[in-house]
Parts: C-alpha cells; structure tokens; sequence
C-alpha cells in the first residue's frame, strides 16, 4: 500500500477530512488464553447477504462468516461471549437462531481449546405473566447452554424486568435459577443505557438500593457464581462493587469507556473483561493482555490507550445501537462480506458516526488491509450519496 494513500471522509458539521491511510501493523497471535486476566469478547453476527433481514423477520445468519469472525477472536486468546447483547439478542436475534449459534460455538471453542460462555436468558417467552413462569423461563435456556458445554451468562430479562414489584422478587427468581444450575455462572447486570426496558432493575432505580440487593443474592449463592458482568458504565460504582464481591467472585467488566484502568486494577482489585469493545479491537486488546501478563504495565498502557477513541465513539449514545459500529467495524477489517445486520439494524447510525468509525480504526492501525477497508468506506459513501 502506498503510504500516500488517502480518503476523504464526512464529518457531521458537514465539513470534510482528508485521512492518510497508515500501513497495517502486524498483530502477533496468541492462540493460548491470556493469564493474567480471564477475556471474553461478545462477538456479532454476521447477517446473511440474501436474507430477509428486515425488521421482524426471523433472522437469517450467514454461519460461515459468524463462525469464522469468532475463530479470529480465538486467535488472539479471547473467550467469546456468545448471544449476547451484541450479537443482537432482543434486537432482531430470535431464539431459533439463538440456539443455532451457540451450538455451533460451543463447538468450535471446543475444537480451539477456547472458553465460551453463552447468554441465557426469557426472551423466547415474551407472553410472561408470572414469576414462576419467569422461573420456567430461565430454566429452559439455562438448560440448552448447559447441554452445549458452554458456561452460563444468566442474562437481564426483560420480561422480569416488567412484571417484578419489589426486590424480592429478583431475589426469589435469581435465587430458584442459581440453586439449579450445575457449575458457576457469570450473572450479568445490564444497564439501561444498553437497554431502557431494563430500568429498574433489581427492583430499585437507585442505583446504590438496587447494588445491595445485588451484592446479597451474589453472596448468598456465591458457590454458583463464578463472576458477574456489570455494564453501567461508571467506573467508580464499579470499583465499589468489585471490593465489596465476596472472595474468589470475579467482576468481568461491561464498561466500554472505562475498561484500560480497570481491567489493569489497583494494588487490591482489577476487573476482568467481557466486553462488545473487544470484538472490534481484538488484536490491540491481546496485545495488551499480553504485555499485562508479563507485569509490563506500561506497553498495556499504551496499548490499550491507542483504543480507546474508537471504542468510546462506537458506543456512543444512543448506547443500544452499538452493534451498529461493531459490524462495520468487521466489515471494513474484512471479516465478513457485506454491511447488513439482522433486523436491518446497519440503518441505526449515520454515515458520518460510520466514517469517524474508519477514521479511528485507522489512528489505531486495526484496519488490516487499509486498501479493502478505504474501498468498502468509498462504496459505503457512495450508497449513501455522500461522496465528495
């Protein structure tokens, strides 16, 4: 590639930038997990190019390219954090796919020695109007994870969410859920910001109220927990939450504006990782671990300083439609064969949020073919009128 090599990208005040394209960095490899912290990436799916993926229509995947953006993540020593909130869940993912993909992950992590632990969650019974049912519910998906060989995420359910009255009855629930699974779970507590249907949760909107209620169901069933993922984005609440865990309890951080200082901890406590942010910025996030699990602090630093801009600007509010920029993401890095999501969803961010997305990826050196990326950014403007 030619270092002269340019592209002139939208901005959203309507002005232009021209971007030099940098020359692609040769990532090393690391195909053995990371030891100095446990990493999950939460992968996407890729959308299959003649499907009927429009808003409510049963999804349509493309497994060829699903399954191989997730053996790229095992690559570089990443569990996948498979049918979560990235991969589309409650946003045009339905349970038949659902299904599908974390069978067929579970066994490619198996056939990579990589960790998977998948989503369970109520989202296939949207006609709840019980807590038993709710219960019910759980146990179900809770059950077809287990049967994969994958670990459990006890995901936020929105069903719960809508029909709980009191803290109690996050208690009663969770606490039927955890005595019956067969080996520790990673609880998940998603915020509203991910998801408004979530509000509330834990029977309280104070955040503060609804993280003791939290903290005593983790440390009653502490046995069956093997970790919980917070993703409220507030760095502070979740230092807090992390030293007040009981032992051997792991916080696997959700916070994709935050996660270089805390995964990298104090002299007493880190988090862990699983994160959306991880999918795209796979190579520099094990680059980092790496030099972290050599005690070099100051090389994780560096690495992980060099992704932040991206990922803070692909979560960006609306927070929801994240997903958005991860698929771009992989489409511009070549991982996948086209720019279309299930449910339609490559509609929910702007041409110019999608060109600051290359722009950044670009300063970061995370486009592997610099070339390919700038002509699919050039198609992309193009489609949407918006070539200079």
């Amino acid at each position: 590639m030619s270092t002269s090599a340019r592209i002139d990208l939208p901005n959203a005040d309507g002005t232009w930038t021209d971007v030099r394209l940098n020359e692609p960095r040769e990532w090393t490899e690391h195909p053995k997990p990371h030891s100095s912290r446990v990493a999950f990436a939460a992968a996407h799916v890729v959308a299959a190019p003649l499907g009927d993926n429009t808003p409510g229509a049963p999804a349509a995947v493309d497994w060829e390219s699903t399954l191989a953006f997730r053996r790229e993540l095992f690559r570089y020593g990443l569990g996948v954090a498979e049918a979560m909130d990235t991969a589309q869940r409650n946003m045009g993912l339905d349970w038949n796919a659902v299904r599908e993909l974390i069978r067929r992950s579970a066994e490619q992590a198996r056939a990579f020695g990589a960790r998977i632990a998948s989503g369970a969650g109520t989202d296939h019974r949207d006609e709840i109007t019980t807590l038993d049912e709710v219960v019910e519910a759980y146990a179900e998906q809770v059950g077809f994870v287990e049967s994969t060989g994958s670990q459990v995420i006890v995901m936020a359910s929105r069903q719960l969410a809508r029909i709980a009255r009191s803290a109690e009855d996050y208690r009663q629930v969770y606490g039927t859920v955890l005595r019956q699974v067969s080996e520790p779970v990673i609880v998940h507590w998603l915020g509203e910001v991910f998801d408004p249907n979530l509000a509330g949760y834990w029977g309280s909107a104070d955040v503060p109220t609804a993280t003791a209620t939290f903290l005593d169901l983790v440390r009653e069933h502490a046995g069956k927990v093997d970790g919980v993922k917070v993703s409220l984005l507030s760095a502070d609440h979740e230092r807090d939450l992390r030293a007040a865990l009981p032992e051997g309890v792991r916080l696997y951080t959700g916070d994709d504006f935050n996660y270089p200082d805390l995964i990298r901890g104090d002299s007493q406590h880190h988090s862990d990782a699983l994160l959306g942010a991880f999918s795209a910025i796979a190579p520099a996030a094990s680059a980092a671990l790496a030099a972290l699990d050599e005690d070099d602090v100051a090389t994780y630093d560096a690495e992980m300083a060099a992704t932040l801009p991206l990922s803070r600007h692909v979560f960006s509010a609306p927070t929801s439609y994240y997903k958005t920029g991860i698929a771009f993401m992989a489409w511009l890095c070549g991982h996948q064969p086209g720019f279309t999501m299930v449910g339609g969803l490559q509609s929910a961010r702007s041409t110019t949020h999608l060109a600051r997305i290359f722009a950044l990826a670009n300063e970061a050196r995370l486009l592997p073919d610099p070339g390919l990326a700038a002509h699919r950014m050039r198609l992309h403007l193009e489609t949407a009128g918006a070539l200079r």
